[in-house]
């Protein structure tokens, strides 16, 4: 691990590393926020998974998490969207696939099979890198995100209820497998057969019996991606019939962006850490 900036912010440190990623065969760059606490022992860490065109700076920039995140003593990671580099096969024309839209999934279509195995990154690779350098008590684990990276905290929580304590989400994409936004990725990255992309939709695991005790999600209803793309009634549909308690907050007036995000933060925040630190 290599560290590539530090800056002290509200007592804590927010630093970007990068190391070599085995699982993605490049560089992967991540944030982690560590708060003034930490001088004490270990700490919670909150798992933050970024939407689509995004990288690990979009939240560190604009979603206004340091100063509650120091004031509740979370370690806040935030990694990369997707693998990074030449050599990694792109569709620089297509802002929904390729780099910057890696969707958490472990690929097992060529080309990109090689690399875009950003599933395994975060659940087994970035986590040991995680656990031997920063101050994180691995057993209080929390995971939320934004749109792409909503659905990959549901899935990967969903699929891992286990190792994480809650999980919450802005937008996500619910139901990827009927979605417009992502079955054209799912098909290159996963294959033509359908039945595959289940292992990586909330809605159909839910379906096939994977449970998570809550979930929290909050979804602007002026969100111009909220009918084909995000679909937060199926979801709640879907967590209805399986008798998981799903809190959906319908904010009016609300779109897709960090100004949705950062409004919300500090109520996901709380709500995380009130799981975490119980």
């Amino acid at each position: 691990m290599k560290t590539i900036a530090t800056d002290k912010s509200y007592g804590g440190t927010q630093g970007v590393y990068v190391e070599r990623s085995e699982a993605c065969d490049c560089d992967m760059t991540f944030a982690v926020f560590v708060p003034p606490q930490a001088a004490a022992g270990k700490l919670p860490v909150l798992w933050y998974l970024s939407g689509l065109t995004c990288t690990h700076a979009n939240v560190m920039d604009k979603g206004e998490y340091r100063r509650l995140a120091a004031e509740l003593g979370l370690v806040i990671v935030c990694p990369d969207t997707s693998p990074r580099g030449d050599h990694v096969p792109d569709e620089a024309d297509n802002w929904q696939f390729g780099k910057g839209a890696g969707f958490y999934v472990d690929a097992t279509e060529p080309p990109y099979s090689a690399n875009y195995r950003m599933y395994s990154y975060i659940v087994d690779e970035l986590p040991r890198l995680l656990a031997a350098e920063f101050p994180v008590d691995m057993d209080r684990q929390g995971i939320f995100g934004h749109s792409m990276g909503g659905h990959g905290a549901i899935t990967i929580a969903l699929k891992n209820p286990d190792r994480f304590r809650s999980c919450s989400a802005f937008a996500p994409i619910s139901h990827p497998s009927v979605s417009g936004w992502s079955k054209p990725a799912f098909r290159k990255y996963l294959g033509a057969d359908e039945k595959t992309w289940r292992a990586y939709d909330a809605c159909s695991l839910i379906e096939e019996g994977h449970r998570f005790p809550e979930l929290f999600v909050d979804q602007g209803t002026a969100d111009s991606f909220l009918e084909d793309g995000l679909r937060p009634d199926e979801l709640r549909q879907a967590c209805e019939a399986s008798g998981i308690g799903l809190k959906l907050r319908m904010q009016e007036g609300y779109g897709h962006s960090y100004f949705f995000i950062s409004t919300f933060m500090e109520d996901h925040l709380r709500w995380h850490a009130q799981k975490l630190t119980n």
